[in-house]
């Protein structure tokens, strides 16, 4: 079960509990899953009891309940505890993994992508400022990605080397002529120095990597291929995974989906199966450095996975090897997608 499927799975375990008369709150439209914080377990963890509870005028502990009883027996759900102040923690029956990698391959980069326009119209209005440009410009990807309608503007004629260089547009600039339903000023603490002799690459990193209210390092490091720097390990993660499958086409193993159980795979999972939340966070947010960070993650966790991938020595090619090499390319694609979002290559070596 995808974290999408289960996210469905609840929302009917909430109907279920309102026509059954147990609930009285409407159903939202969408139930929050994410792997379990501190002091969780199982697989994924949803606060729905605790979005309900004010509605429904009942304690999210006893809202949980209600809802444990519907959702404990749902198809693919192997067991439903609470915890803290009423999480929902779900653990599945195991196949788990094993849908979301093959779910990740059949959609490729629109994994965690929006199908359907969400009617959400907005405005984002910046000054003319580098790292205001290149911040509005990745927001609005993410933002197109979550089913928004975005429009943007400068305060004044864009700099034409931010276009050459960065790879910023702008729709309009000057004043806004006809605002948005939601028009959204992004103002992030400016850049300081000229990002442009980095690269588009390196330049964005820099600017995007660092939370709004942090200045940013506009220096070399971020051309250094060396662990230090996180933009390297993303991309070279990503080059890995592509790495790990042509390596495999040499040997004649291809990729399926299957069930891969060890903490290094359960670590790169976990990273995965958070993808669509922290693009609709970033979204939510206008926070493309969430969404930067998040790709750390999951790199990183590429890299400790990746010497498990392919056989050693005499080994056969297994089943077991097919399926992590299957969950490789699943985090090659996320790598990739995000990546793009930010407006930033994803290399195929490196």
């Amino acid at each position: 079960m995808t974290p999408v499927e289960l996210s469905r799975t609840v929302l009917r375990a909430v109907r279920r509990a309102v026509d059954a008369g147990e609930l009285v709150a409407p159903v939202p439209e969408w139930a929050q899953v994410a792997p379990p914080g501190p002091g969780g377990r199982g697989d994924y963890a949803t606060n729905v009891a605790l979005q309900l509870a004010r509605p429904a005028g009942r304690p999210p502990q006893e809202v949980a309940r209600i809802l444990r009883s519907h959702l404990a027996d749902a198809e693919g759900v192997a067991g439903v505890d609470i915890t803290g102040p009423g999480f929902l923690n779900i653990t599945l029956d195991g196949s788990g993994a094993q849908d979301l990698v093959a779910e990740i391959l059949r959609r490729g980069a629109r994994y965690g992508v929006v199908d359907e326009p969400t009617g959400e119209l907005v405005q984002l209005h910046h000054p003319r400022e580098v790292r205001a440009a290149v911040t509005a410009h990745a927001v609005a990807r993410i933002l197109r990605s979550q089913g928004a309608l975005v429009r943007t503007s400068c305060e004044d004629e864009p700099d034409p080397a931010w276009a050459a260089v960065l790879g910023v547009s702008v729709d309009a600039h000057g004043t806004p002529t006809a605002p948005a339903p939601l028009k959204v000023n992004i103002r992030p603490v400016p850049a300081g120095q000229d990002p442009t002799p980095l690269g588009r690459d390196a330049a964005r990193w820099a600017l995007l990597h660092p939370a709004s209210h942090d200045r940013p390092r506009i220096t070399s490091d971020h051309l250094l291929q060396r662990e230090a720097n996180p933009l390297f390990r993303v991309r070279y993660a990503h080059a890995r995974t592509r790495a790990l499958s042509r390596n495999a086409a040499a040997l004649g193993l291809t990729s399926a989906p299957g069930d891969v159980q060890d903490n290094d795979a359960t670590h790169l999972v976990d990273a995965l199966a958070a993808y669509p939340h922290a693009l609709a966070t970033a979204a939510r947010h206008r926070a493309p450095d969430r969404l930067a960070r998040h790709l750390v993650t999951t790199a990183d966790a590429v890299l400790v996975f990746q010497h498990t991938v392919l056989p050693l020595g005499d080994e056969k090619p297994s089943a077991a090897h097919r399926a992590r090499l299957a969950l490789a390319e699943a985090a090659g694609t996320v790598l990739a997608g995000g990546l793009s979002l930010l407006g930033i290559d994803a290399p195929e070596h490196l």
